[in-house]
């Protein structure tokens, strides 16, 4: 046995939400070997003291622009549409390689302090966001954000966010035994048109492939398409076959009755991102009524440039509140639920739900260890209560991915922070924000 956590709090998250007092869980050659209430006969090289501590599985970020930490606070409080177009899409056009890996080094860092072992990332300059996933040891779905107008004069084969998608998946898929998975995306909608929708999706099936979109962010998004298709972007879409694949949708605020129906019967996660929807003004999904339409809802953070901070569990609290605050129930997801959308339903959105999200032998060691011995959570009644309605990232004090510890105490033992921070600092910043006074 490589690691045993003793005399800890262990929260499972298993099918019947077992927590377990006084519990010693074991590691072994990167997967979770042993759990009991009973020290286990087989002696480790190393054993951690989680006396006053929680152990939980690591929590699962299922939407993420990770290079947008250069972004954090540059242009707040905007509209979706006019914090895009007018702010953030013309900053982004000034990223390279260089930039970009530093950013997502920042951002992986982030993640790792705030108990987030696995994320799903939609972004460009991929095989750069990809180093620094494969360098940082965290576990990522990585897709090209993939934009498209030029319509007829579309060609898959040479389209250059095609292309990249190509090479990224050609390169990076499956890496380190499936710890980088490669995916496919749309944009969105209103980003693209059907050529692009028709060639990402055939090649999500033919590929075998899962896919990322953002889907009814806002009113406006929602209603064009109505006015301009007749269809809603889920209906509109799905005619397309966009839901085929494995799709994991960000946002859908705006989803109808029957746009639920139809993504619950697909398959479809929807990954509710309360925050940044609440800051861009963008609204409150339904939680409630997209379960159940048998849809998966699970958690994300977006980017930082519009939430600003990727704390997971910001996002657990928020999403039970806003359901009980939209449905005037306080039964509305329950803490439970919220923690359930941020490990077990992230999961089953990455298609990794047999090998992390839960606390079982056999599973991957994706484990964070939180620090419950602060006056915000004293007394605890109620520890998967204090989880989800107490608890933020800064009480995790270590990450651990594939039995390998990653972040504890302070410190990240694969990435060097200084580092990164300078070359962001003597680089990256005077990239996208020199001569900011004549943007």
């Amino acid at each position: 046995m490589d690691t045993l956590f003793s005399n800890v709090t262990c929260v499972t998250m298993d099918d019947a939400m077992r927590v377990l007092t006084d519990a010693f869980v074991g590691v072994k050659d990167g997967k979770i070997s042993y759990i009991g209430q009973v020290a286990p006969e087989e002696q480790p090289q190393k054993i951690i003291d989680g006396t006053g501590m929680v152990l939980m599985p690591g929590l699962i970020n299922c939407h993420t622009h990770l290079p947008m930490t250069i972004l954090r606070g540059f242009a707040d409080d905007y509209p979706l549409d006019v914090w895009l177009n007018e702010h953030i899409f013309p900053k982004e056009a000034k990223l390279d390689d260089r930039t970009v890996k530093a950013a997502t080094l920042l951002g992986i860092a982030e993640c790792l302090r705030f108990g987030v072992t696995s994320v799903s990332d939609m972004y460009d300059h991929c095989n750069a966001i990809a180093e620094a996933v494969a360098e940082s040891g965290i576990k990522a779905n990585l897709s090209r954000g993939t934009t498209m107008f030029i319509g007829d004069d579309f060609d898959f084969e040479t389209f250059p966010g095609c292309v990249e998608q190509v090479q990224t998946t050609d390169k990076w898929h499956g890496y380190d035994n499936g710890r980088i998975v490669v995916e496919t995306s749309i944009h969105a909608e209103y980003t693209s048109t059907y050529q692009l929708w028709d060639a990402i999706s055939e090649y999500a099936i033919n590929e075998k492939l899962g896919l990322q979109i953002h889907l009814s962010e806002t009113k406006k998004e929602h209603e064009d398409c109505k006015e301009k298709y007749g269809l809603t972007p889920a209906q509109l879409l799905d005619c397309h076959n966009v839901f085929l694949p494995r799709v994991t949708a960000a946002h859908c605020v705006w989803l109808e009755e029957e746009d639920m129906a139809l993504l619950g019967k697909r398959g479809v996660s929807a990954v509710h991102c309360p925050v940044s929807n609440l800051k861009l003004g963008s609204g409150i999904a339904n939680v409630m009524d997209m379960v159940k339409a048998g849809m998966n809802v699970c958690l994300g953070t977006d980017g930082d440039a519009s939430n600003n901070n990727m704390d997971l569990f910001e996002e657990i609290k928020l999403a039970a509140l806003l359901a009980k605050g939209k449905s005037m129930d306080p039964t509305a997801v329950n803490a439970s639920a919220a923690l359930m959308m941020a490990t077990v339903c992230g999961a089953r959105a990455q298609g990794r739900e047999k090998e992390c999200g839960q606390i079982k032998v056999g599973m991957d060691a994706d484990l964070i260890l939180l620090d419950f011995t602060g006056p915000h959570l004293i007394p605890c009644h109620n520890v998967i209560s204090s989880l989800a309605y107490a608890a933020s990232g800064h009480d995790v004090v270590m990450t651990m991915v594939r039995g390998n510890i990653l972040y504890a105490a302070g410190k990240f033992t694969t990435i060097d922070l200084n580092a990164v921070m300078q070359e962001l600092a003597e680089h990256g910043m005077p990239l996208v924000f020199m001569n900011e006074e004549k943007d």
